[in-house]
């Protein structure tokens, strides 16, 4: 059976082929959603370009006391407290048949469940709901059954953690799952979803177990705030490929704040996803406000439902970030800074990456930008060309000396009006496919 690996700094399928990450958070899917809701989830994440679904198995909004939308609670009880140690799998339609459902339905739209045993209010209450369930002892227990009911289905990727800082004996928790989830299942990637504003090498940097590092960027954040610099700090700590896993949501409010009447918009999320990718990630998670929650009811912190949502502009601008990075040689790109001669500060601040004969400049607000074309490797000149975050659309505007420092001025400038400059070769026909739908059983060799 083929599967993901580690390819330096990337993810790549097992045959070599580049493997974009480009996941979606619906931390709250498997404790709220019926099959037809999932149905048409998935499908429209797929249709958008998304690879890879982050769900929760034991779900933060009471995902353990309040049963599913079939009535059924993942655990069963012992002396008045959820037992990890007992996976209720009894009876008509179980929690955990549901669970079975939604990774298969996945795997047919080709998307990957990424799956945190639990969000981790579970082992560290912090704050939450609760409760606190897991010991080092149950959890390592708890890991074994889930790898050994999901180690053959070809598209899951296991994520620890939950949201939540690793304190006391909570490492000692995490590394036991870890050794009872790899113990049953060589198949799958682990990574770690970390609380907001830190990365995974804050926490897990030394376990031998993470094949990959997130970071939680966060949404309460202020408008001089750089992702891409936490992208780098990670790339500081650890040779593995790192990525962002949580992000500004689309529609959330800033700094948790409805009262302030501003919430991420399309721009913001893109800002996020291009500063994080040029920065050396791996792959990129999108969420929304809506969508991460199920939510079904209208207030003034979460104005919309998830269905409302699904379409919301940030959504379906995600997958150009992904065809992007496929346009070109996939695994020579590079933080490269030396591209740039002068930047600007806060929500201005461009990001620049260099590969095998081409180059990426990102402009948040489209204000010009003067670039070092000596840097372009293997170029007698240079061509030029805008791409548009927006579209996705991609135009040749110049062909310059490969020689010498010139400034370059967008179509366009403000706020919502970022590009991407490009600069050498030009896209790659057919060099890597985009993911299609049902492709994961046939990249995987599984039926």
């Amino acid at each position: 059976m083929k599967k993901l690996t580690v390819k330096g700094r990337y993810l790549s399928w097992e045959d070599g082929k580049p493997f974009f990450y480009l996941g979606d958070t619906a931390w709250e899917m498997l404790h709220k959603l019926s099959r037809e809701e999932v149905d048409h989830y998935l499908s429209v994440r797929s249709r958008q370009g998304f690879t890879a679904i982050q769900t929760v198995a034991l779900a933060e909004q009471e995902g353990v006391t309040v049963p599913n939308y079939y009535g059924r609670l993942p655990l069963h009880f012992t002396k008045g407290m959820p037992d990890p140690e007992k996976p209720d799998t009894e009876g008509e339609y179980s929690y955990w048949e549901h669970v079975d459902y939604i990774v298969k339905q996945a795997e047919q739209y080709g998307l990957f469940i990424t799956l945190l045993p639990t969000w981790g209010d579970k082992f560290n209450k912090c704050w939450g709901v609760g409760p606190e369930i897991f010991t080092p002892e149950n959890a390592e227990s708890y890991g074994k059954w889930l790898a050994q009911r999901y180690a053959n289905s070809p598209n899951i990727i296991w994520m620890l953690g939950g949201d939540r800082p690793i304190e006391k004996h909570h490492r000692k928790i995490m590394d036991a799952m870890a050794r009872g989830i790899r113990a049953n299942d060589q198949n799958h990637l682990i990574t770690f979803h970390p609380m907001g504003d830190h990365a995974s090498t804050d926490y897990v940097c030394d376990a031998a177990y993470i094949d990959f590092h997130t970071a939680q960027t966060g949404h309460g954040v202020s408008q001089c705030y750089r992702s891409d610099e936490i992208m780098r700090e990670m790339a500081s700590k650890t040779e593995k490929p790192f990525m962002d896993s949580e992000a500004r949501y689309e529609d959330h409010p800033a700094c948790f704040n409805a009262e302030l009447a501003y919430f991420w918009n399309d721009a913001d999320v893109r800002q996020n996803a291009y500063w994080d990718v040029l920065a050396g990630a791996c792959g990129h998670t999108y969420g929304n406000h809506a969508v991460w929650s199920m939510n079904r009811q209208l207030t003034s912190y979460c104005p919309n439902t998830w269905k409302e949502a699904l379409s919301h502009p940030g959504a379906t601008q995600m997958r150009y970030v992904k065809e992007l990075r496929y346009s070109r040689d996939y695994f020579s790109l590079h933080y490269d800074p030396s591209l740039l001669c002068g930047n600007y500060e806060g929500m201005a601040h461009m990001v620049a990456a260099g590969g095998d004969g081409y180059g990426y400049v990102y402009l948040p607000l489209g204000l010009p930008v003067t670039v070092d074309l000596s840097k372009i490797s293997g170029a007698n000149c240079v061509r030029a060309f805008w791409f548009d975050p927006r579209t996705g659309t991609e135009t040749l505007f110049s062909v310059l000396p490969a020689q010498g420092k010139t400034t370059l001025v967008p179509p366009s400038s403000g706020k919502g009006c970022d590009w991407i400059l490009i600069l050498g070769r030009p896209p790659i026909t057919n060099f890597y496919p985009v993911e299609s739908q049902r492709s994961i059983s046939k990249n995987t060799g599984s039926g």
